[in-house]
């Protein structure tokens, strides 16, 4: 079977699970390389199918170790082939296809196609890449690009902005034995009213818009993957939010405790968050990249360009509320809880 015959539109028929995933490797005539397993709990393993003619990628395979990975992996179907039938034009060349799903283990696998580009995580823990302000703007940049053209491709009617889409909910369940709970979900109500104010179109939403997840050459997006926390209609502020705050976040990763991070002044190797507190409440360079990130965002959208730093906190409880990994959860709780219990930049 060559490259051509599998992405062509007769291959996207569903073929039976009775094909498992080594058969199809083997009647690919490709060759087979196996990325990693998250690290999630709930772990997928990723396998690239290349070509060995041009010795690039030609598919990508997502294959669920667990039940709760296969319904991940699900979603992630069906959100793409929504995705597949709306006229998105050069968009639709940065968002997977889908081709067909086969066994694995007892499970069905998604094959896909397989986007160009390197990860941006690549060049973001390259030397001193995120020290130097033109090329963390240069990424802020890229981002924001794909994202505006993205939402306004599948924008649809509006409605005022809502980050909650469970949270709440999610962190009585995840924290019951929390003293603190009852008050940090008091401030994020207060939050979540204040950003209701606006009006914003609801559009399909990615979920996980972090830099892990944007392939990138050439100077802009060339695939996004891993769509399986994604919608078709849903509040764009939370992908707006979900890229600032990840690029935040590991800010301070390759510093030693307690040493100042290269090109930060005023940041330095701490607690949890660091990275986020700086951005939100520091001085510098990268706050004022972050902070009009999310500005901008906001103003494009059509919602309060003030309300930045409301739409921050709320991205954080949402990661404290729905990430996989318990302890990066509860990190992001306390994280919550340490800047939502400051006054500082909060917009009445």
């Amino acid at each position: 079977m060559t490259s051509r015959a599998l992405l062509s539109d007769a291959s996207r028929q569903e073929m039976p699970l009775s094909l498992s995933l080594s058969d199809y490797i083997r009647d690919s005539g490709l060759h087979s390389v196996v990325l990693g397993t998250s690290k999630d709990p709930n772990a997928k393993i990723t396998v690239l199918l290349v070509s060995a003619e041009t010795h690039t990628p030609v598919l990508a395979v997502k294959a669920p170790t667990t039940e709760i990975a296969a319904r991940a992996i699900d979603r992630e179907r069906r959100v793409l082939d929504e995705l597949d039938r709306l006229p998105l034009d050069v968009i639709s060349e940065t968002i997977p296809r889908i081709i067909t799903t086969v066994e694995f283990e007892g499970r069905p696998a998604l094959v896909m196609t397989a986007v160009p580009g390197t990860p941006l995580t690549t060049s973001y823990i390259g030397w001193r890449h995120t020290s130097r302000p033109n090329r963390v703007s240069e990424d802020f940049a890229t981002a924001g690009a794909w994202l505006a053209d993205f939402q306004e491709a599948t924008a649809g009617g509006a409605a005022r902005v809502d980050m909650d889409c469970g949270v709440v909910r999610r962190l009585r369940e995840r924290y019951p034995a929390s003293d603190a709970l009852e008050g940090d979900i008091d401030r994020l109500c207060q939050i979540y009213g204040r950003l209701r104010r606006d009006d914003v179109p609801r559009t399909a939403v990615h979920g996980d818009l972090w830099f892990g997840n944007l392939m990138v050459s050439g100077g802009g997006i060339t695939g996004v993957v891993d769509w399986e926390a994604g919608t078709m209609s849903g509040e764009p502020v939370r992908d707006l939010v979900r890229f600032a705050l990840a690029y935040a976040l590991f800010l301070d990763r390759r510093t030693r405790a307690g040493r100042r991070v290269s090109g930060h002044p005023g940041l330095r190797r701490g607690s949890f968050g660091a990275g986020v507190e700086f951005a939100l409440d520091g001085a510098g360079w990268f706050p004022e990249l972050f902070r009009r990130f999310l500005s901008d965002g906001l103003a494009r959208l059509g919602a309060s360009p003030e309300r930045w730093r409301d739409a921050a906190l709320a991205g954080v409880a949402e990661v404290a509320a729905f990430t996989d990994d318990s302890t990066f959860a509860e990190r992001h709780l306390e994280l919550f809880h340490r800047l939502a219990s400051s006054t500082q930049g909060v917009t009445r």
